[in-house]
Order: C-alpha cells, then sequence, then structure tokens
C-alpha cells in the first residue's frame, strides 16, 4: 500500500524538477505552446510544462567568430587568401529561432560570401591600405542582411591578407622604385629651391657692392679655417675694372711704346 502511494508522488516530484528551468541574466527563452510561439522567458526561474511547451534557450552575449580563410580574386586579377573575425550578438531571440535555422552558422555562412564579393570589387592595393574603409563595408552589409533574423553585427575586422611570395617581391620591387622616385623629386626641388636663392643673392650683391666685398671676405676666412697647400685669392671687380682703365690710358700706351692713331696723323 505504500508503494502505491509513493509512486504518483516520486512521478509527481520528477514532473515538477523537469518543469523547472533557471536561465542566467545573459539568456533568453523562447517558449512554445503547442508547436507555437508563445513568449520569451527569462531571466530566472521558468517553469515548462513537459510534452506541452518546448523552451530554445538564446545566449544574448557577443559571439565572437573567426571567419575562415577564403580565396578572393581582387579586381586587378591577383589572387589573394585572406580572413578576418566577426562580432555579433543576438537583439531579437524570436527571429533567431523561427526565422532561421541554426542562427549561428547562416551568419558564418553570409560572412563567408559578403567578405569575397565586398574584396573582389577593390584592388588589392587598397585591401592592403584601406582596411577601415572595407571593414565598414562589409559591417554593414551583413549587419543589414542579419537584421531580419534578429542579429546585431558589431564589428567585422579583416586580420590577414596573404599573397604568395612572387607577389610579394613584386611588391617589394614597387616600394623601392617608389622610394627612388621620391628621393629623385626630393633631390630636384631642394636644387630648385637652391638656384633660387642664389639668383636672390646675386641680384642683391650686384645692387650692393658692400654686400659682395663681405662675401669675398667670409669666402676669405672659410678657405683659411681648412688645411690647404693653395690658396686662391679672389679680387673684387672693381680692381679688374680699374686694371682695364689703366692699360687703356694714354699714359699706359705710351709706356708701352705705343701711339694712338690721332698723334700719328699730326706728325
Amino acid at each position: 500500500m505504500l508503494i502505491s502511494y509513493l509512486v504518483p508522488v516520486v512521478l509527481l516530484l520528477m514532473l515538477i524538477a523537469a518543469s523547472i528551468r533557471i536561465l542566467p541574466e545573459y539568456k533568453r527563452g523562447v517558449v512554445f505552446f503547442l508547436g507555437r510561439f508563445q513568449a520569451v522567458k527569462g531571466p530566472g526561474l521558468i517553469i515548462v510544462i513537459p510534452g506541452i511547451q518546448k523552451m530554445d534557450v538564446v545566449d544574448l552575449r557577443v559571439i565572437t567568430m573567426d571567419v575562415p580563410e577564403q580565396d578572393v580574386i581582387s579586381q586587378d586579377n591577383v589572387t589573394v587568401k585572406v580572413n578576418a573575425v566577426l562580432y555579433f550578438r543576438v537583439v531579437d531571440p524570436e527571429k533567431a529561432i523561427i526565422q532561421v535555422e541554426h542562427f549561428v552558422n547562416a551568419t558564418s555562412q553570409l560572412a563567408q560570401t559578403t567578405l569575397r564579393s565586398v574584396l573582389g570589387k577593390h584592388d588589392l592595393d587598397e585591401m592592403l591600405s584601406e582596411r577601415d574603409k572595407l571593414n565598414d563595408d562589409i559591417q554593414e552589409i551583413i549587419d543589414s542582411s542579419a537584421e531580419g533574423w534578429g542579429i546585431k553585427v558589431a564589428n567585422v575586422e579583416i586580420k590577414h591578407v596573404d599573397l604568395d611570395e612572387s607577389m610579394i617581391r613584386a611588391i617589394a620591387r614597387q616600394a623601392e622604385a617608389e622610394r627612388e622616385r621620391r628621393a629623385k623629386v626630393i633631390h630636384a626641388e631642394g636644387e630648385l629651391q637652391a638656384s633660387k636663392k642664389l639668383v636672390e643673392a646675386a641680384n642683391v650683391m650686384s645692387e650692393n657692392s658692400a654686400a659682395l666685398q663681405l662675401r669675398y671676405l667670409q669666402t676669405m676666412s672659410d678657405m683659411s679655417n681648412k688645411n690647404a697647400s693653395t690658396i686662391v685669392v679672389p679680387l673684387p671687380m672693381d680692381i679688374m675694372e680699374a686694371f682695364r682703365q689703366m692699360k687703356a690710358s694714354p699714359a699706359a700706351q705710351a709706356r708701352t711704346g705705343k701711339t694712338t692713331p690721332d698723334s700719328g696723323d699730326d706728325a
């Protein structure tokens, strides 16, 4: 007789234990009553009647997903291998359970196809230098597509863009050529600026003889500071002009035994 009373009690306790669910703060339960959506419950203590009600638990925390390595052909026909990381979370548990089957796998497939399609529209140089812009474009596309699943994409980051050895060598040669070009341009610009300054200095000296004399003195001072066996002494231009005038004077011609054409005629 005692066993006949204990069996229903044990069955009732087992039913109550199977009906009690406790969900933490970061989880929600999507409850179905006879196959139809009933409510989103949690967190805390939840009663689910076995056989009549069913509950699917959804985690609301941010999920970090590695997007597998993808073979991408860029717009300039360069094949690269690209992988990324995706950060997303469920904001609507009802849609995440009802609108899509296995929302994590669906989001992963969506991220892979979007990564290939977006990067395939850009050149290799853009993939390497404009990652922030590409990350934003990929994040926006995935987010808009997954919005109907109750999923919010927080961020997308391209991790690696792997190239083959031949392409790495070609990029290195291109970078070296670019550095040489910049060096030549900088050198030419320096020569141009120096020539302009020299022209300005020459104009100043031509207008002011004292400035020219000071330049001569500075040159002499610079040469005296160096250990040189030969010293070149520059002569001012006005001294050379005085020598030319002395050579052309009648007294100078008389000393050299030459006469002017007029004195010959008078004789």
